[in-house]
């Protein structure tokens, strides 16, 4: 099952119900539904983390957190997804995301250059926050659904393609009639 390949990549139980930022979840964290590996919850989790990725909300990891336990989904997958917005590809993903946003309220780009810093995003926040946030709203729900079909489709192969190994086993150590 793909829940071996997930677990080498998963944290410890304890290391992640210690976090000092998810203790805010009480006893919620605790919850056997949260961390077990199944197609509901990994696929569930990976909607979760991708939404979460691209929507410019802060704290992106505690929303993918709450949201997670909210729907009994795999808390640590959700979380370890949101990772996909880092330093590096923050500014080109939501860049993207503002260029969607003004493509669907019909407006140009509200500024000709860009510029990496924080003074620089603090004066234009104003203008540029709604076309971010919309554009990053439907880019996260179009890649939360795409991870969430593909796991499915993803876990459904890979079982059926065990089925079928351990029926060509079956057959093959049978004796012939």
């Amino acid at each position: 099952m793909p829940k071996h390949l997930i677990r080498k990549f998963m944290p410890d139980h304890e290391k992640v119900r210690n976090h000092k930022h998810l203790r805010i979840f009480g006893r919620l964290i605790h919850d056997p539904n949260i961390w077990h590996l199944n197609r509901r919850s990994v696929s569930g989790a990976f909607f979760i983390g991708l939404l979460c990725a691209f929507v410019p909300i802060f704290p992106q990891m505690l929303t993918s957190a709450a949201l997670a336990i909210i729907t009994r989904v795999n808390l640590p997958i959700s979380v370890a997804l949101v990772w996909l917005t880092n330093p590096i590809t923050i500014p080109p993903m939501f860049y993207f995301n503002y260029l969607v946003g003004c493509w669907l309220l019909g407006e140009s780009p509200a500024f000709d250059h860009f510029e990496m810093s924080a003074g620089w995003i603090e004066s234009v926040l104003e203008q540029i926050w709604w076309p971010l946030l919309l554009g990053g709203s439907l880019i996260g729900l179009i890649t939360g659904a795409l991870g969430f079909v593909l796991m499915r489709g993803f876990w459904r192969w890979h079982v059926v393609r065990e089925m079928n190994r351990r029926k060509a086993r079956r057959e093959q150590d049978s004796p012939a009639k």
